[in-house]
């Protein structure tokens, strides 16, 4: 039972393995496989090499053979065609065969020849007309298809020798001839001549030329000639090249055009439209593509590209960039087919498609005027760019798109889109899709236009000549109604199908709405309610609480930083979703604010309508905390938390602070001699410079008094209680000219103290310092005159009802009661810019 030694006698037990012979098997069709793949590769390779072989052997074949009929040529019809005649044309003739046949556009003889057959062509056609009959003969029906070949070959022969010589011929490619006899010349006016529409093989011609991507090399010619342009305003007869481009511009492939449909890469709007200020160059050409049937078809075939891939030729410059190029020819001309009756939906759809498209693309184009850099919903540091990041346009191109979207543009464009919504607007019919789309494609456009576009012109224009602000607050009352906001098309708005519908509308509605509200008088507002009734505003106020919870505490995914806009273009590309909600943060919180300082002066609604629903224990042990969401939420919407809850907030901050001060060690001692019948003028000159340190370190006080001796005592907290309540009484008396008092004995700031103090609003700012240090130290409830001034802030009374006008100056640098803008949300009554606390 034991193993004896003999591996013969040793049982075989089988482990469920491969054996030995399995694993050979397989190795060796391994070996097969990879020997098959080799010699299949070694095949390939000899059959690549054998056509290189036979395409070289061809070439030389064929140029030997192109030699020969050349000489052929010259031999037939001389080396300058001094044998040619009017039959030389014909269909039996070897003439245009062999010309087609050897032609080189690079051989400096074959041009001249091909230059000389252009000009027997014009002048044949010239002295005894039909150009039908000189290339068929009698009956062009029968021999059609070699007349049309013919044609064909020399059109696009004649433009592949410019194309080839343009350098040579850049003095005469744009520029309107006074000679004929230029070389440019005699080429391009036979082009024009073989696709003239009335001929026959007009179609075909084009077609056949769109084919061989003709526009591309128009492009390249273009910009070739443009450079040694020059503009004569007493020549205003169109260039051949503009006739050629014109006469091409117009085959669309619709009735009563049959030319082939190609590749849109190789279009017109795809190679033309990128050159910088076409129209400039060619103002006939602009006259032709600007006709209500040609621009809504090559509007529509850019609409498709931007739907899907868009590619563009190389950039003519770091300046000008092909999408700037294609934007600013494309709007210049889009308000000729804006302005027709007719101008269909549709077209309007597009055109608003392709602008979003390409001035997302763009970078930002900054305005200089001081009114626009005010008018903008977005601080300096915010539109600043580093320097390697900036993309400087053309000035020239810069202007041409900044012009064409003009004020006409934005009233035509919105005029059409909301033909149709603005007839049933406000009623009970509900959203329809044509409806949500025209939402879509005004607040898409708008949107990438506020953050390219200066935005000063365009505010004024869709504030108070279009009806943008009546129908986006139609479409979110609506939505916010039946608590639905419909997904936004996704080839309009650029952005995923899962974003939000409310971000965008509320993107462009707040600004505009906002800058509407900046115009406005009380008694528009208030009285005939104007722009919006009260009941809507309440309602406004609503949605733009909620839009706010949900993208800073529900949504929320950056903190402190968020509040920086994303200018730079790539990284704007590359996450539209976060700009955009960043882009609404800031803009609803705005006019949330605004809505507010309008409630403060006359209550329309509770002050609950501001208060976010979900403010609760945990929220505010956060919100002491400095980068977490609730901190960020206190310093971009205090307005959402309720009073008592930011009350907890800032007592917590005091003590945090404190304490801080405490383990840090003692702050700069201040010692300051304040003479009592002088006591504001004393404590401005002396304490308005202390910086923010010293405002926190210790502060004492010793009072000089009516003879000019030291009062005695060491200030341990006492005097300085008593230097506040004295200058508070000295500062908040209605005598002082500060402050004045209304009918119901509450105070307001004087408008017109600048009268009677110089430094007025100096003082402002030093006042509103000091109440913030006594309230870090603790003492100013114990003032009995500041208490009372205090609660009556809190009571919101209208403070400016029956107020003259104030001088916007004295409120835009009150920074008063800065320190306690968490604690009181009334003090925003007293003033009606919104920037005071920032």
């Amino acid at each position: 039972m034991f193993f004896s030694g003999d591996p013969s006698t040793r049982k075989r037990v089988d482990l469920g393995g491969r054996s030995s012979k399995e694993r050979d098997r397989q190795k060796l069709l391994e070996q097969t496989r990879l020997e098959r793949n080799r010699r299949l590769w070694v095949k390939q390779q000899n059959a690549a090499a054998l056509k290189i072989q036979k395409w070289f052997r061809g070439r030389k074949a064929v140029e030997a053979e192109q030699s020969t009929v050349r000489e052929q040529f010259f031999g037939t019809y001389g080396k300058y065609c001094q044998n040619v005649d009017r039959h030389c044309f014909s269909p039996d003739s070897e003439f245009l065969r062999q010309l087609l046949f050897f032609f080189n556009a690079q051989n400096s003889d074959d041009f001249t020849i091909l230059v000389e057959t252009c000009r027997l062509l014009l002048q044949n056609v010239r002295d005894n007309g039909g150009i039908v009959s000189l290339f068929a003969s009698v009956d062009y029906s029968t021999k059609h298809a070699l007349v049309d070949y013919r044609v064909k070959q020399l059109a696009f022969t004649c433009i592949w020798a410019i194309y080839q010589n343009r350098k040579q011929l850049k003095d005469q490619l744009v520029m309107v001839p006074r000679d004929s006899s230029l070389t440019a010349t005699l080429l391009l006016e036979a082009v024009v001549l073989l696709i003239d529409p009335k001929l026959p093989w007009a179609c075909k011609v084009v077609g056949y030329l769109l084919q061989r991507n003709a526009f591309a090399l128009f492009r390249e010619i273009v910009l070739t000639g443009k450079e040694n342009a020059k503009s004569d305003n007493s020549i205003r007869n169109a260039s051949p090249l503009e006739c050629i481009l014109a006469l091409m511009v117009s085959h669309t492939g619709q009735h009563p055009c049959i030319c082939p449909n190609i590749n849109p890469q190789w279009s017109f709007s795809s190679q033309m439209l990128t050159i910088p200020l076409l129209w400039r160059l060619f103002p006939s050409l602009k006259e032709v593509f600007a006709t209500r049937g040609l621009s809504q078809h090559y509007i529509h075939q850019m609409a498709q590209c931007v739907r899907n891939a868009y590619v563009l030729p190389n950039d003519v410059s770091v300046e000008c960039p092909g999408y700037a190029c294609v934007l600013g020819n494309t709007v210049e001309t889009a308000g000729a087919a804006l302005s027709h009756a007719d101008c269909s939906f549709e077209m309007a759809m597009d055109l608003a498609a392709v602008t979003t498209f390409l001035l997302k693309a763009l970078p930002p184009i900054k305005s200089s005027s001081p009114e626009s850099r005010q008018s903008s919903t977005m601080d300096e540091d915010d539109m600043a760019l580093p320097d390697e990041m900036e993309i400087v346009l053309n000035k020239d191109l810069e202007q041409q798109i900044a012009h064409a979207m003009h004020s006409r543009f934005l009233l035509q464009l919105t005029s059409v889109l909301f033909r149709e919504v603005s007839m049933v607007s406000g009623s009970n019919h509900g959203l329809d899709d044509k409806e949500v789309a025209a939402i879509g494609a005004v607040c898409a456009f708008l949107h990438v236009a506020f953050n390219t576009l200066p935005v000063d012109r365009m505010m004024t224009v869709l504030a108070f000549r279009t009806e943008l602000v009546r129908v986006l607050w139609n479409f979110m009352k609506q939505c916010h109604e039946n608590k639905k906001w419909p997904s936004l098309p996704e080839q309009l708005s650029y952005l995923p199908g899962d974003v939000p519908g409310w971000l965008l509308p509320l993107a462009v509605f707040c600004p505009v709405y906002k800058y509407m509200l900046m115009l406005v008088g009380n008694e528009e507002f208030y009285e005939q309610e104007k722009p919006l009734s009260l009941k809507d505003v309440r309602c406004l106020i609503v949605i733009l609480r909620q839009a706010l919870w949900q993208l800073l505490w529900v949504n929320a995914t950056a903190h402190s930083n968020s509040a920086k806009l994303v200018k730079n273009t790539s990284a704007y590309n590359g996450n539209p979703v976060e700009s955009i909600k960043q882009r609404v943060s800031l803009v609803a919180s705005e006019l949330l604010s605004q809505l507010q300082d309008w409630n403060n002066r006359r209550q329309f609604a509770p002050p609950s309508d501001f208060h976010a629903d979900g403010v609760d224990d945990s929220f505010i042990s956060q919100a002491i905390i400095d980068g977490t969401k609730a901190n960020d939420i206190m310093k971009r919407a205090p307005f959402l938390v309720p009073f008592t809850s930011r009350v907890k907030i800032f007592n917590s901050q005091l003590l945090a602070i404190r304490q801080r001060q405490g383990s840090h060690g003692v702050f700069t001692r201040n010692r300051f001699r304040i003479r009592r019948d002088h006591i504001l003028e004393d404590a401005y000159n002396q304490m308005s410079a202390l910086s923010e340190e010293d405002l926190r370190g210790l502060i004492r006080v010793s009072f000089i008094n009516e003879f000019g001796v030291e009062e005695a005592g060491i200030d341990g907290g006492g005097i300085f209680k008593d230097f506040m309540e004295n200058i508070t009484r000295a500062a908040f008396d209605v005598q002082y000219g500060l402050f004045k008092e209304t009918s119901d004995h509450l105070l307001y700031p004087n408008p017109g103290s600048g009268m009677i103090h110089e430094q007025h609003l100096q003082f402002f700012h030093f006042l509103g310092t000091l109440l913030a240090k006594a309230m870090f130290e603790g003492i100013l409830v114990d003032i009995p005159f500041a208490t009372f001034f205090l609660s009556k802030l809190k009571q919101k009374h209208n403070y400016l009802n029956d107020l003259p006008s104030l001088d916007p100056e004295l409120y835009r640098h009150l920074i008063f009661l800065k320190a306690l803008k968490y604690i009181f949300p009334s003090f925003s009554f007293f003033w009606c810019w919104n920037g005071t606390f920032n």
